[in-house]
């Protein structure tokens, strides 16, 4: 672990690897609400968890470095289940990365617990681990300029929902009608860090003569 000052009030800690940060976010939200560390905001990243608002940074910077970190507590039973269409342009180019058929993408996707490790990108826009390694993909080549607000997509090993349009790489596989951001509600993301996410398959044919519908 290393703890890095940012700026006057905030400390940025990066830790060896995704799980560890999704740990360490857990357990500093743990010791806030416990009313053990003051801190405006707790923000995880990939590999690191950015604390805003530090009243003393060279204390909690010593508390930091000798902290244990346990394992993420256990899933919460309540999801956010998206409903999804199956018919993204690059579905075709997964299933021959993954080696199945197209229709499997879905099963394989639609049966995965999700979890929202990281936001970022754009308002909204939520890193959500789950699938296995062996299904990470990687990003196109040539991203879109223009990818649309819904798109449900793939990239090393997250999946993500483009809450607005927006150039973008990552491989669609689907789309939603599920708003991610909105203003006017509170809060304004779906999504944020440790949500739960099931994506539902809902109408129409997917390839390969497989149909679905919402469950």
């Amino acid at each position: 672990m290393r703890v890095l000052p940012v700026g006057d009030d905030a400390l940025l800690v990066e830790v060896s690897s995704p799980a560890r940060a999704e740990a360490l976010h857990a357990e500093l939200l743990r010791r806030r609400a416990a009313g053990l560390l003051t801190a405006g905001e707790i923000v995880p990243g990939a590999r690191t968890v950015l604390l805003d608002g530090v009243a003393d940074p060279a204390r909690l910077t010593a508390e930091l470095t000798a902290v244990r970190i346990p394992p993420a507590p256990g899933r919460s039973p309540e999801a956010v289940r998206l409903p999804v269409r199956y018919d993204g342009p690059d579905l075709a180019d997964v299933a021959a990365h993954w080696g199945v058929a197209e229709r499997e993408v879905a099963d394989i996707h639609a049966a995965t617990d999700f979890r929202v490790a990281f936001c970022g990108f754009a308002p909204g826009f939520g890193y959500l681990t789950g699938l296995p390694a062996r299904y990470a993909v990687p990003r196109r080549d040539t991203p879109r300029t223009a990818v649309p607000a819904g798109a449900v997509a793939l990239a090393g090993p997250y999946t993500g929902v483009y809450p607005s349009a927006s150039p973008g790489g990552w491989q669609l596989i689907g789309s939603t009608d599920a708003v991610l951001w909105d203003q006017a509600r509170v809060p304004a993301a779906l999504l944020a860090p440790g949500t739960r996410v099931r994506f539902v398959p809902v109408g129409g044919d997917l390839p390969g003569g497989s149909r679905t519908g919402a469950v």
